[in-house]
This record gives structure tokens, sequence and C-alpha cells, in this order.
């Protein structure tokens, strides 16, 4: 059989594992990485000094543990508190409440900031006996939406930053357009739209709430010290820079000297903040970084480029709507992260084959591969840990009843994101 089909059949049955075994997905990628060694379609050394990308898991690990700090530090829920007892309503209240969790996502990991948002979404909900159901999930979808707009947001905006060569500025403007954040920010506009109209018909009171202390600012500091940092970086260096991956992990632990040292925590709490961080991520990014290199290196990458240029021959609209429609539909029942290291490449060649710009089509695909992930219960590790928390509060959240919010709330913003991607890179 040709090393070609060999490497497709891992390949696949690497993703059916992910999909079957979610809670297990590292050892998956980690062994068919190390199958694509043992078949000698890469050399032990290529697969660690040119296909996994350090600087990537250095701003993934670095951000982790800045989130981590960042909520400890309880600004968030200030914040909240504060968005709540000056807002008019109740509707405006919670809809704000939700946008920030968008915005603070843009910067901290989704799972980390629907935690930290949901005791302040239940409290409200207890003191107005609202049924948490809408409030919850929003915060997942609005997390997960989010996570989008910048290089620090979510593991597949990192991926798309090193494959595309940008930087962190340049998510906000690129060759002097509005870059992929204001796509997003219409996506968001248009996702509390939605909101509002689910809660408008509670927006007849205001609502007093009891107020958090801040705890510590270090961990914000730290935290504009790393978005500066990496905004210099990329006007600097250009792109994904090994300066970045520096920057960010040097400031994460910092952090954690700060917070064993200044604040003088346990042990056993730094043993905790680090053993609580997402390095089953880490260890799956590894693999997967491995495992699509032999993919591309025997060239099924170009294969399916080609078998996608031919459904779309010379449309580029077709070419546009295959692959949002293909990524939502995939992310919303499969972890993104696979997904969009392969299709890149192929985005970025179909669009060269019609020269077009490859924003327009790397774009699309960022956009319906991270936004798909609001589609299901599954489709994301917010979403999960929303249904967790329901659950605890005796709300038992079924796949259809998420699938209707969900699939408003994805085509939606979905729909605005990509009209703007179109109009603005078209």
């Amino acid at each position: 059989m040709p090393i070609k089909w060999i490497v497709l059949i891992i390949a696949i049955v690497m993703y059916a594992l992910i999909v079957i075994f979610p809670g297990k997905k590292s050892f998956s990628s980690l062994g068919a990485a190390f199958l694509m060694v043992i078949l000698g379609v890469i050399s032990p050394g290529q697969a660690l000094g040119e296909l996994v990308n350090w600087t990537v898991l250095m701003i993934f690990v670095g951000s982790l543990i800045i989130a981590e700090l960042f909520i400890y530090s309880r600004v968030p829920a200030v914040i909240a508190d504060s968005i709540v007892s000056h807002s008019p309503n109740v509707g405006i209240a919670i809809v704000a409440i939700l946008m920030m969790t968008g915005i603070i996502s843009a910067f901290v990991e989704n799972v980390a900031t629907v935690l930290v948002m949901a005791p302040i979404a239940l409290a409200l909900c207890k003191k107005l006996e609202l049924d948490p159901t809408y409030f919850i999930v929003g915060l997942a979808v609005m997390a997960n939406l989010q996570g989008t707009a910048t290089l620090v947001g979510d593991p597949p905006s990192m991926i798309f930053a090193d494959h595309s060569g940008y930087g962190f500025n340049e998510f906000f403007f690129f060759e002097g357009k509005p870059s992929i954040f204001f796509a997003i920010q219409i996506g968001m506009i248009a996702g509390a739209i939605f909101f509002y109209a689910s809660f408008a018909k509670k927006g007849g009171t205001k609502v007093e709430i009891e107020q958090e202390k801040i705890l510590t600012i270090v961990p914000s500091v730290l935290l504009i010290l790393m978005i500066l940092g990496l905004a210099s970086c990329s006007f600097i260096y250009g792109g994904i820079s090994l300066a970045s991956g520096l920057l960010v992990m040097i400031l994460g632990i910092a952090g954690i000297l700060w917070y064993k040292f200044i604040r003088r925590e346990s042990v056993e709490k730094v043993r905790d903040l680090i053993k609580g961080l997402d390095w089953d991520t880490v260890l799956f990014l590894i693999g997967i970084f491995v495992v699509v290199g032999a993919v591309a290196e025997v060239g099924l990458l170009d294969d399916f480029s080609a078998f996608l240029s031919s459904i779309v021959e010379e449309s580029v609209l077709m070419g546009f709507f295959i692959i949002l429609a293909v990524s939502i539909l995939i992310s919303g029942f499969v972890d993104n992260v696979p997904y969009i290291i392969v299709m890149l490449p192929v985005a970025s060649k179909m669009a060269a084959e019609l020269s077009l710009k490859p924003e327009l089509y790397m774009f699309a695909l960022l956009i319906g591969s991270c936004l798909g992930g609001n589609l299901t219960p599954f489709g994301a590790s917010a979403n999960i840990v929303s249904v967790g928390i329901l659950k605890k509060q005796g709300v038992l959240l079924n796949f259809s009843q998420w699938l209707k919010i969900g699939i408003p709330f994805t085509l939606i913003t979905t729909a605005a994101a990509a009209a703007f991607v179109w109009i603005v890179w078209r």
C-alpha cells in the first residue's frame, strides 16, 4: 500500500479517536505522531525541530498562566458587578455581562472566563427568579466567539497567525484594512441583539447586588504588559516571533513567582495552579503539528486542495460559502484545532488559484471553524463546562435544547462576521 494512503488512514483513525474519546485527545494525536515517525514519513529531528511550533506553545502556556492569575485577582468579577449596578434594567445588564465575558475571553482562556463569570450570572438569575439556561449558555458562546478575535484568544487564532505571518497587530489591521478582530465584533453585536431579544421582557427593573472587592491588580498589569509586548513584537519583528513566545512565557513565570513569593501562597496552591493548566491541549497540539506535517509531506493537502478547487471552479462566492459551511459543520462536532491546521494551506492555495487575497478564504475558515463550535453542546470546551454548571443547578440541558440556542446564535453571528469579511476583503 502506498505510504500516502497509510498516512491518510492513520490521520482518519486519529480523528475518529478524538471524536470518540475527547478526554484522551492528546494520546490520540501523540500516538499518531509516533506512528508517522516510526514509518519514516518524517524524522524525529524534523518532527521536533521543524514541525512542532514551540513559539505558539510558549504563547499558549504563558497566556494560560496570566489568565489564571487574572481570575484570581477578582478584577473580572468586580467589573461585572459594576456593570450590573450601573445598568438601567435587567435586559441591558445581562447582555452587557455577556459582551464583557466575550471581551475578556479575547485575552483569557474561554473555559476560565466562563468559570469566573458563571457565579455572577447564577446569583443574578436567582435574585430575579430567572431560568439560568440562556445566560449560562450565553457566557460560553460569547467566550468562544471572541476567542477568535486576537492572537492570544484561542489556539486556532495562534495557529492561523503562525501560518499567515500575522502578529498581534495584524489581527486589528492588515494592509490598511480592518482585520479579523472587527469581523468578530460585528458578530458580537449581532449575538448581543439575539440575546437581548431573549431578555428584553425582563428589562423593567434595576438590579442591586453586593459588590466584590479587588484582591490585587498585579495580574491585570501582567495582562496589559502581555498585550503591549505582543503588539511591540508584532511591530518590530512581524508575525509570531520567538521574542513573542519568550515574552509571554517570561511574564507567565514572573506571575507564578509573584504568586508564590509576594502573595505568599502555599506550595500546594502553586502546584495546583500549574497542574490545572490545560496541559492536555499542549500535548495534543504537539501531536497534531507532527501529524499534519506528515500529511502535507506526502502530498495529501495538495490533493484535497485540488479536489475542492474542482468543485468551486471559478466561483469565488461558492468557495467562500463552502469553506464557511463545512467549517461550521465539522467544528460543531469535532475539535477545530486539527481541522484548521489542515485547512489553512488548502484555503490559501484555493485563494491563490482564483487570484484572491488569501485573507478572504482564511478568514472564512477561521470564523467558521471557531464560531461553529457554538453549534452543539460538545463543540467547544466552554460549552461542556456550561452544561455542567447548569446540571449542578438542577437544570438538565439536552442536545436538542442546546440547538435551540446554538443554531440561531451560530448562524446569526457567523453570517454577520462573514458578511463583513466578504465586503472588506473581496
